[in-house]
């Protein structure tokens, strides 16, 4: 595992999603790695479903 935020992107571009660079009341998701920071707060503060590299994987087959 350990994916670059590149890498990430590209699975999910591959995968149809739409990543973007923020976190706002529109995202669904946010894929947390070892140290997240402030995007992780934000995306608590919003109720916004917090996925590990693992879930990520298990969630996209």
């Amino acid at each position: 595992m350990n994916y670059t935020r590149d890498g990430i992107q590209t699975c999910l571009l591959e995968l149809g999603a739409h990543p973007a660079s923020s976190v706002t009341k529109n995202t669904d998701f946010l894929i947390v790695g070892e140290k997240a920071g402030s995007k992780l707060a934000k995306a608590q503060a919003l109720g916004i479903t917090t996925l590990t590299e693992q879930e990520f994987e298990d969630m996209a087959g």
